[in-house]
C-alpha cells in the first residue's frame, strides 16, 4: 500500500492554490459545452487538462551553498544585456540583466533567486506585449522587486506579464528577509521574469539554456572575477 502511494505522489504534482478556481471553471465550461457537442465536450476537456498542467507546482531541490543566484523560474534564458532597472525602483546603475522566457507549458511558479531582504516592491501597470520582445522589459505591466544581500550590495527581479498574462501575483512584503528558491509568485498565463545581478557579478548561463526555477544556477555571488560563459565554452 505505501508503495502504491508513493507512486501516486511521484505522478501527481501539486497544484498552485490560485489554479483551483480556474480548473473548476474550465471543467464547467467542458461540461456545458459537452451538451452542444460531444467534440466540443472533448475539446472543453483538454482545455481543463491544460490548465490542470498550467498550474502545477512541482517540489524543487534548490542548492544550499551561499552565494548561489538560482533561475526565479522556469523557461529559457530569452537574453544577457546590460541595462538599468526599473526606473521605480530608483537603482540608477546598469546591472547585468539575465531575461528567462516562460511559454504556456511551462511551470508558473517564481522563487526567490538568493537570500536577501526585500528593499522595495513597486507594481506597475503597461501593455501586454509578447513577452519574448525586449520593449516588453519597458512597456509591459510588471512587479518589480529590490532586494539588498547579505552583505549590502543590490540586487533586483522583475515579473513581467506576457501576450495572455493578465494577473501577477506576488507574495512578498517590504522588510521580509528571503531564502534562494522559496515561492514567492506566480504569472498567468506565458511571461518572462528578468533578473538584475549586482555589479561585477557575471552570469553562468548562456542564450538558449533551459532554466528551472530554484535549482538552475544563474552566478556566483562570491567568484565575480569568473567570466561569463559562451556558447563555445558550454560545448567545449
Amino acid at each position: 500500500m505505501a508503495n502504491l502511494r508513493d507512486a501516486i505522489r511521484s505522478v501527481m504534482v501539486p497544484i498552485h492554490p490560485d489554479g483551483w478556481k480556474f480548473i473548476a471553471l474550465f471543467f464547467i465550461a467542458a461540461l456545458v459545452m459537452d451538451r452542444f457537442s460531444t467534440l466540443l465536450g472533448l475539446i472543453g476537456l483538454v482545455l481543463t487538462v491544460w490548465c490542470i498542467y498550467f498550474f502545477r507546482d512541482p517540489k524543487r531541490v534548490t542548492p544550499t551553498r551561499t552565494g548561489l543566484v538560482v533561475s526565479p523560474a522556469d523557461g529559457i534564458v530569452q537574453a544577457i544585456t546590460e541595462r538599468t532597472p526599473p526606473e521605480e525602483l530608483g537603482l540608477k546603475d546598469k546591472m547585468t540583466c539575465v531575461s528567462v522566457f516562460m511559454n504556456v507549458f511551462d511551470v508558473h511558479v517564481n522563487r526567490v533567486p538568493t537570500d536577501g531582504v526585500v528593499e522595495k516592491i513597486v507594481y506597475r501597470p503597461g501593455l501586454f506585449l509578447n513577452a519574448d520582445l525586449d520593449k516588453a522589459s519597458e512597456a509591459n505591466e510588471r512587479m518589480s522587486i529590490h532586494t539588498v544581500l547579505p552583505d549590502g550590495r543590490d540586487m533586483a527581479f522583475v515579473q513581467i506579464a506576457g501576450l495572455v498574462a493578465r494577473r501577477i501575483l506576488c507574495n512578498l512584503h517590504e522588510g521580509q528577509a528571503v531564502k534562494a528558491g522559496e515561492k514567492f509568485g506566480l504569472i498567468r498565463f506565458g511571461s518572462r521574469v528578468d533578473i538584475y545581478l549586482p555589479k561585477g557579478v557575471n552570469p553562468q548561463v548562456v542564450l538558449g539554456q533551459r532554466m528551472i526555477a530554484g535549482e538552475t544556477m544563474i552566478a556566483d555571488l562570491s567568484d565575480s572575477k569568473t567570466p561569463a560563459m559562451t556558447g563555445e565554452d558550454r560545448a567545449a
